[in-house]
């Protein structure tokens, strides 16, 4: 299952995220692409107050966020569905 982690280099809370997002890597076979927002002006002023932002499916999930929100945000649909 892919997912990309929109952050920037030397945010603490990107680290936490993909810190966060490793421990389940495994569990739920993630392949975690990781996006530097710093060198897009339009990544810029989309995410640059929220990061770090994790996307999968079109969907987004914002920072703060656990383990039990980072499963759930993976393992339901945007309709709630179980997939």
């Amino acid at each position: 299952m892919q997912v990309t982690l929109f952050g920037t280099y030397g945010c603490h809370l990107c680290e936490q995220a993909l810190a966060l997002i490793r421990e389940v890597q495994s569990e739920l076979n993630l392949t975690i692409e990781e996006v530097d927002i710093a060198n897009d002006d339009e990544l810029v002023d989309r995410y640059g107050i929220l990061i770090p932002v994790l996307r999968h499916d079109g969907r987004e999930l914002n920072w703060p966020f656990d383990q039990a929100d980072l499963k759930r945000f993976l393992t339901v649909d945007a309709e709630g569905e179980r997939k």
